[in-house]
This record gives structure tokens, C-alpha cells and sequence, in this order.
């Protein structure tokens, strides 16, 4: 199997050309990918003057002003269907992989203490489970001394990926929570959730209040130090979120072997897998109207590959294997102007 690396490393025949200061590359969507993003903008521009602004307003907005052509990228923890990708004329690649986390504030209980399963995380945000000392609850922590307080649940207001793989985990184990909720960006959450807009929004809510829960990605957990839960996996084994566990989920998930990304890494098999694992996306035009932006946003991209492998792991992602970039990169090569010619650029 051939890497990314030794692909680029083949194309001698392209001459390898410096960045030129240009206007900024735009995009928009993930809040959960906002860290990454930004990371690797501020870099890029120390070493090539190249600005790259991105603005966190959730994967379903992003996808929106994409498809509007508004933006030079768009950024999406859900994968596009390949139907959607033809329709409205998109590629798509990953740039990362982490987890959502169910993450609470509860007084006396240290993280990763508390332990629920898929049927009693639905009881909670469906508000079925009203009380922490539920039975349902206290079954799975003997021992732990348990509120009796009402929980509080948090979720995302605005249109959102985190929001949309969460919800994709608890109809893939519980019926009545794919009956009741389903999946999408968008819940409709029961009236006495306290709804907040993104990432940030979550962070906030959960420090300054007691007895609450939500669900937010793994790198807000660290970064945050906020208080997660241990969740049981496919296998039936608690497990607690870490890099090591999301990437058990990647390798028990078809994207070494297929073509697209489009399998979504929730509940996968494994002892050890995270079973809220997410793909973090970008999305662009197949056909660009904007070559030299386009050219930029690549580059600027190949650059995160190749040379930003290191901030995907200091902000607690996991970096993608290289047989999985080498399919990336047959992505991004596959962009064309207007005319249907390939675009002549070389990877930074």
C-alpha cells in the first residue's frame, strides 16, 4: 500500500511552487474541529503568509455555505452520501478522527466514575431517566454514591455534526430512541432541555452547573478538563474515550478497504473501540470557479497531512494512517477548473 508521503514523493515531475501571499482561504462549519483548524491556519501562515480563516458555525451551516458556494471549504463531523456528493457536484476527504463523549458535573464523582450503557444515555436525553439516583443508573455503579438531585440535560441548539453522530449512536441502541428522536443534525429535543449554540455553549453550561449532561467532542473533555463518562461498547465492555480507543473503532470500520468514507465509526466491534468514534470532513466544489483558491485551500491541506500530523495529536485527535491519506490525496487531485482540466498544483 502506498502512503501519502511516497506518493508526493513521486511527483517530481510537478515543480514544487512557494505559496504566494494571496486573500484568505474561507471556511466554515465544525465547531468540533474549530481547535485543528485553527492550529494549523497559524502555522501555515507563519511559514507561507498564507491567512486561512475559519469560522465555527456548525457542520450542518458549514455544508450549507459550501453547497452556496460562499466558502472556499466546508468542515463536517457527517460524512455527505454519495448521492448528495453527486448532486451537488462535492468531494470529501477526513482530516482527523476523534469521539464524542458524554461528559456531567456532579458533585463528589471524579471523571470517568460514572459508567452508563446505550439504553440508559437514551432514557436520559429522552427524558425517560429524570433523577441521577434512577435504578437504571445505580444498577451500573454499585458503590458509587449517586445525587438525588434531577439531571439536567445540555444539547446543541444549532445544526450540528457532534449533534447528528451522537444522535446516530443512541438509534443504533435503542429503538425507542430511533422511533422517538432519530438522527440528524437537528433534534427535537423534549422541552425541558437546556439548549445552548456550539461547542463553546456546552463547555460553559456544564462548568457553572450542577447535575447537568450533554455530549461535546473529546479534545473540549481535555482541553476543558471536563468530567466524562465510561460508556459499554459493542463488546460489552466500559471503556473510557482516548485516542487509542477511537482509532480500535477506525480499524474495525471499512475506510482502509473501501473507496469513500461514508460509514459512519459509531458502535463499532472491538474490545476496546470508543462507540461514539466521528470522522471530522471537509468538504469542495469537484468543479472549481476559483483556481487559485482552490490550489491555496489544497495545499494548505496536503501541508496538515504532511507536516501537521504532530498538532492532531497535541489537540487529542487522531492523525489518519497513511493508506487512508493516500486515498485523499486521489481526492483532492481530482478537483478540475472549469474547462475539466486537473489543476497543476504540487503538495506542500
Amino acid at each position: 500500500m502506498f502512503s501519502l508521503k511516497k506518493i508526493i514523493l513521486g511527483l517530481l515531475v510537478i515543480s514544487i511552487q512557494h505559496v504566494s501571499l494571496a486573500d484568505p482561504i474561507n471556511g466554515a462549519g465544525s465547531s468540533a474541529a474549530q481547535p485543528l483548524y485553527t492550529k494549523w491556519a497559524t502555522a501555515y501562515a507563519q511559514k507561507t503568509g498564507l491567512d486561512v480563516a475559519y469560522e465555527a458555525i456548525g457542520s450542518s451551516a458549514g455544508i450549507k455555505k459550501i453547497k452556496g458556494k460562499l466558502i472556499d471549504f466546508g468542515a463536517s463531523d457527517v460524512a455527505l452520501t454519495a448521492d448528495d456528493l453527486q448532486q451537488s457536484q462535492m468531494i470529501q476527504f477526513p482530516s482527523a478522527i476523534s469521539g464524542v463523549v458524554p461528559v456531567v458535573n456532579l458533585i463528589g464523582i471524579k471523571p470517568g466514575e460514572l459508567k452508563l450503557n446505550g439504553e440508559t444515555l437514551a432514557g436520559i436525553f429522552s427524558h425517560q431517566i429524570t433523577k441521577w439516583n434512577d435504578a437504571a443508573i445505580a444498577a451500573l455503579n454499585p458503590g458509587l454514591t449517586l445525587p438525588k438531585a434531577a439531571i439536567i440535560v445540555v444539547t446543541r441548539v444549532d445544526g450540528s455534526g457532534t449533534t447528528y453522530n451522537f444522535s446516530d449512536y443512541l438509534s443504533r441502541v435503542s429503538p425507542d430512541w430511533k422511533t422517538r428522536f432519530g438522527c440528524n443534525f437537528l433534534i427535537k429535543w423534549p422541552t425541558e432541555t437546556q439548549q445552548v449554540k456550539g461547542s463553546s455553549g456546552i463547555v460553559a453550561l456544564i462548568k457553572q452547573t450542577p447535575n447537568t449532561i450533554s455530549y461535546i467532542d473529546y479534545n473540549y473533555v481535555v482541553q476543558e478538563k471536563l468530567s466524562y463518562v465510561q460508556l459499554q461498547n459493542a463488546d460489552g465492555n466500559f471503556v473510557t474515550p482516548k485516542p487509542a480507543n477511537f482509532e480500535s473503532a477506525l480499524n474495525h470500520s471499512t475506510w482502509k478497504t473501501q473507496a469513500n468514507f461514508n460509514e459512519m465509526l459509531t458502535d463499532k466491534a472491538g474490545p476496546t473501540s470508543w462507540p461514539i468514534t466521528m470522522g471530522t470532513f471537509i468538504i469542495m466544489p469537484k468543479v472549481t470557479q476559483n483556481n487559485s483558491k482552490t490550489i491555496a485551500a489544497l495545499k494548505f491541506f496536503s501541508w496538515g497531512f504532511m507536516q501537521g500530523d504532530h498538532y492532531v495529536n497535541s489537540l487529542d485527535f487522531v492523525h489518519l494512517p497513511d493508506s487512508i491519506q493516500a486515498k485523499i490525496f486521489k481526492q483532492m487531485t481530482s478537483i478540475t477548473d472549469t474547462f475539466g482540466n486537473h489543476l497543476n498544483w504540487s503538495p506542500m
